[in-house]
Parts: C-alpha cells; structure tokens; sequence
C-alpha cells in the first residue's frame, strides 16, 4: 500500500529539508515540488559531493525517482535550464524522470527588475527577497496576466503576451522607479535558449499524481522555504509569495487532499531566519555566534548569513495548528552540542499579555518578548549518532521537552550533514 507524504519547514525555511527528502526517497516513487521558486534551496551532501538544487526535486539525485514540478511553482526557463545541465554535468540523468507542469507560471526578466527595482527603493525596508523576480511572478498569476509554460509551445502567443507584459512592466520600471526598460529580444533569447531542453519536460502533472496515487506508489511532497513565511499565515509582509503550508499541496500540484497520509514537520534543533522581519528568540550573542559558525549558517540560495536563536516553542504551536503535523524531524541537533545551557522559548510577553502562540500583527510580535526555560546541555558530540540509545542523555531530555512542548511525536533527528547520519524513531514509509 504507498503513501503520500508531505515534507515541509516549520520554521522560516533552511530547517534541511533536502536533506531529509533525500533520505525517505530511497522508498519513494516520486518527490514533487508544489510552491515558490529558484528562490528556495536544497542542499544535500552525498560523500564528497555537495549539490544545491533551487528548482528539481531533491529525488532527482536517485535514479529510481521520478521529480515533478507542479503548477504552483514559478519557473524561471533559465534558472532550470542551468540546474538541469549542472545534474548532467555530475552525471545525473534527467530524461523521463523530471517533468514540469503546463500550468506554472513563468518567471522572467521584467519579474526580475521589478523585483530588484522595489527592493532598491525601500532601502532599509526592504522585505529581504532574493531578487529572483519570485514575488512579481506571483502577482502575474493572481493579476491574470501570467505567462505560463504551456506558452512556450506556441512562440507567436508567448511574444504577444511579453509585448503586452513589458508595456506595464517598462513604463514602471521607468516612470516610478527610473530603471532601464527590460528589452523585448531579452525575454525572447532567454525563453529560446531553455526551449529545446524544456520542451519534452512538459505535461499534465495532476493527471500524473492520480496514476502514481492508482498504482500504489509512494509520493513525497516536498515543500520550499518554511511555515512561518506563508503568504497567508507568515509574519506579513515578512513573507515570500506562496502558500509554504500544507495547503498549498493540493493546489500545487492537483493531488487530494484527503489522499494525502503523513505531514511532516522539518525543523532545526534551534531556529534560523534569513532577511527582514520578527524574531522573537534572535540571538546577537556569543551563542548566537556558535549557533551561525557551528551550523554555518549562511542562505543555499543567496549566500547570506542567517540570524540565529532559542527553538520557538511559540511559532512551533502555530505551524502544528495550521499544518497538523504528524511527526517531527529534527536537523542539526549536533550544532548545540557545545552549549553549556540551551534556552527553549516557551511563550510571549507583550505589554500586560501572555501569548501561548503569535500575534497575527507583525508589529505586535516585532514588540512581543520571549518567555524562556533553561535546560543544561550535554557537552558532548552528538555528530553522526545513528541510535537513540547512544544520544547523551541530557540531549535526549532536550529532544523530549520539544516533543511534549508542541504535542507531536518525533519521527527523526538528524545528527550530521551527510544521509547516513540520521536517527529513525519510525518508519515513515
């Protein structure tokens, strides 16, 4: 009997999804990507080989494993095109094993210099993005104005709607934001470029989904970025641009709802948030320091340094409420393994107010102070460990007080970069 699972961040993205992706897939049939865009990254280390993955499922890196990119992702041609000969270039056939859907829609250059335009002109504040055009792909969508992959296959009707794109797109750029005009030859040379290897990739992916569901096949659901950055239930406008919660599986990707058997929760031992926005638990301390250089701590995607602090029990609740997990896997437990006491933020103070989950208000929770429990650390390396019975015990009593704080059983911890080191407390499939 196969399952269908959805693996996504609990936190704000960078929890080391790929990682865990990676592992379950060697008894899955398909890894599916369902949100966001090149704006999200994966990092797996595999031996001596690193690979960072923006777009393609981590299961591309087995070759059993089919990777499908739903029509909830936004797709840049030239990013994909780039990540596909990067996987060839190590080896990694892609041929009748990635598929993307019809339906996504298309990031482009004029997305891109809006994108950079914004963020130049708020200064210091600025959302943070990526500058990778991911938030006016999004709004095309919505807008209706999309340009979509289907688009492609018909090059008279992708120009039409460029040319009609860039008309908006250009007299913005230069009438607001006094940037250079995105030149229509551009957009055409870059979508050209990417045709040839796209083009056989193309199909109907919740058709696909229904066929892998009717064989019985196993089905990993693979989220981008993290809970708290939901574009509906994140710490707006903090946010990125789609829907990182559970529900944006079903409409990403075409796939029931009620099919779906396990979601699992992705998140690190501590916390970490990349660009703008609250934090409540944000350490600019000498733990802090550790947390960042032990955890190396810097963005797959960007290359920026992430801010680091305590585990948030409170933002935890929160991404249970909404996602209903049911399991927990825990990343970089061997990060905290030199602290001498690791603090837990159990809930908020604000004002008069105790908070047991966030504000919805970002300004509230900007000014919300964390409640902390203190529990001694372990001392002791943790990297590698591949049983529970051979954690030390105050870890296990770290691990545990996680476990009862958010009410979700964990399913595995991770002890270390590389698949191996990993902690199964159960079979997920």
């Amino acid at each position: 009997m196969g399952k269908s699972i959805v693996l996504l961040g609990s936190q704000w993205g960078d929890e080391g999804k790929g990682k865990i992706v990676d592992l379950l897939t060697t008894k899955a049939t398909c890894v599916v990507r369902y949100q966001g865009g090149h704006n999200a990254g994966h990092t797996l280390v595999i031996g001596t080989q690193k690979t960072v993955l923006h777009l393609i499922p981590s299961g591309i890196l087995h070759a059993h494993v089919h990777c499908l990119i739903g029509q909830g992702v936004v797709v840049s041609p030239t990013a994909l095109l780039a990540e596909i000969q990067m996987l060839q270039g190590q080896g990694v056939e892609i041929k009748d094993r990635l598929w993307l859907s019809s339906a996504a829609t298309l990031v482009l250059p004029y997305h891109v210099a809006m994108d950079k335009a914004r963020e130049q002109a708020k200064g210091t504040q600025a959302i943070g993005t990526t500058h990778r055009g991911i938030g006016p792909a999004y709004e095309d969508k919505v807008a209706r104005r999309a340009v979509r992959v289907c688009d492609l296959l018909d090059l008279a009707l992708f120009q039409e709607k460029v040319i009609e794109n860039l008309d908006y797109y250009n007299f913005i750029l230069q009438n607001y934001y006094q940037q250079p005009p995105v030149l229509l030859e551009e957009v055409l040379t870059q979508a050209q470029n990417a045709l040839e290897t796209i083009k056989p990739l193309i199909a109907d992916i919740p058709a696909q989904l229904l066929a892998y569901r009717r064989a019985l096949a196993n089905i990993i659901f693979e989220g981008a970025q993290g809970a708290m950055l939901d574009i509906d239930h994140g710490t707006y406008p903090f946010v990125t641009s789609s829907n990182t919660t559970v529900g944006g599986v079903p409409t990403g990707s075409g796939f029931a709802p009620t099919a779906l058997d396990e979601v699992i929760g992705v998140t690190k031992a501590y916390c970490t948030r990349v660009g703008s926005g609250p934090f409540p638990t944000e350490l600019t301390d000498n733990a802090g320091q550790v947390l960042a250089e032990r955890g190396r701590e810097f963005g797959a995607t960007t290359g920026r340094s992430r801010r680091c602090g305590w585990f948030d029990g409170c933002a935890m609740r929160r991404s249970v409420q909404i996602n209903g997990f049911t399991g927990l896997a825990i990343t970089k437990l061997d990060v905290l393994d030199t602290l001498a006491e690791i603090k837990i933020c159990v809930g908020y103070r604000y004002q008069q107010q105790h908070f047991e989950l966030p504000p919805i208000e970002s300004e509230v929770l900007q000014a919300c102070q964390p409640i902390y429990e203190t529990l001694p650390g372990w001392q002791t390396s943790t990297l590698g460990i591949t049983d529970w019975g051979n954690l030390p015990k105050l870890a296990q009593q770290y691990l545990r007080r996680l476990e009862t704080l958010i009410e979700v059983p964990l399913a595995m911890i991770s002890t270390g970069p590389e698949r191996n080191q990993t902690i199964i407390m159960r079979e997920i499939f």
